[in-house]
């Protein structure tokens, strides 16, 4: 019965963000690679990378076809970047990003990298050879098609729309909330893999947990709210989150500073003034 299903609340962020010790350095809460962008968008990675700083996390790298490094590395000064080159990613850009995965404790891998067919062959490449924690999301998700092998048994998770988790299962998420339960818990269960269906009441299942998000808003519909997601999402991988429990906290986040930020803005809020609130939300369940 749905009244049975849990919802997130303010008890999640207590739970993942546990008081620092007063010795703590650097590389203590984590450092994420981020995989993303194109010539076509640029700044899909660093909403990821920005959204996972706010979260706490100690170091982040965006690894990205020249233009959009160039632009993360402008826009802000703590964005660490390593272009490579050409307007999109392909195979031959392989060992490099696997070279700099090493040393990372997270991933979030598929904002803004677009769907050519060679792009989707090193979103392929990168997964089958990874046991990391990772966020796949975004375009990366439609690297999955037919792959569903790919994740199984891994600490992967996937943030889809509705879309995408029809592209990736070819099931039609259904309008009633209890059916639509029902069946990501059914994937989450094929998949070995923690989901999070994005919608106006997020889903967030392990196949054994399920939980309901209700935190967000209407003019959350904007460009790059799934992005701050992702990176929230990610950021808390690589702080040392389960990735159930990381799901549950992005969610519940990001909706909630979406809707600090559409109190302010309405619908003129956009992905970057949702980042601003991110550790507002944090420090008042932390602090009360």
């Amino acid at each position: 019965m749905i009244q049975d299903i849990p919802k997130v609340n303010q008890s999640i962020i207590t739970k993942v963000f546990p008081p620092r010790k007063p010795a703590a350095h650097k590389n203590d809460f984590g450092h994420l690679l981020v995989i993303g962008g194109s010539k076509l968008y640029t700044g899909s990675p660093i909403l990821n990378a920005l959204a996972a700083y706010k979260t706490g996390t100690d170091l982040v790298t965006i690894v990205a076809p020249k233009r959009t490094a160039d632009t993360a590395a402008a826009f802000s000064p703590d964005l660490i970047t390593y272009p490579v080159e050409g307007d999109f990613f392909t195979p031959a850009h392989l060992d490099k990003v696997f070279e700099l995965i090493q040393g990372k404790t997270a991933v979030v891998i598929g904002s803004g990298i677009g769907r050519r067919r060679e792009t989707l062959t090193f979103v392929q490449e990168i997964l089958a050879r990874q046991t990391l924690p990772i966020v796949i999301d975004a375009d990366a998700i439609y690297g999955l098609v037919g792959q569903h092998s790919l994740v199984k048994e891994k600490k992967f998770v996937l943030t889809p729309h509705a879309y995408e988790f029809q592209i990736l299962t070819e099931a039609i998420p259904p309008a009633g909330l209890e059916e639509r339960i029902e069946l990501v818990k059914k994937w989450s269960v094929e998949l070995t893999s923690t989901i999070l269906l994005k919608g106006s009441q997020d889903i967030i299942s392990d196949g054994q947990e399920t939980m309901i998000n209700e935190t967000g808003n209407p003019f959350m519909t904007v460009g790059g709210s799934g992005d701050t997601l992702a990176g929230i999402y990610g950021g808390l991988l690589a702080q040392g989150v389960d990735e159930f429990d990381a799901g549950c906290a992005a969610a519940f986040i990001n909706g909630a500073a979406g809707d600090l930020a559409a109190a302010q803005l309405g619908p003129g809020m956009l992905a970057t003034d949702l980042l601003n609130f991110i550790p507002q939300v944090i420090m008042e369940t932390l602090i009360s």
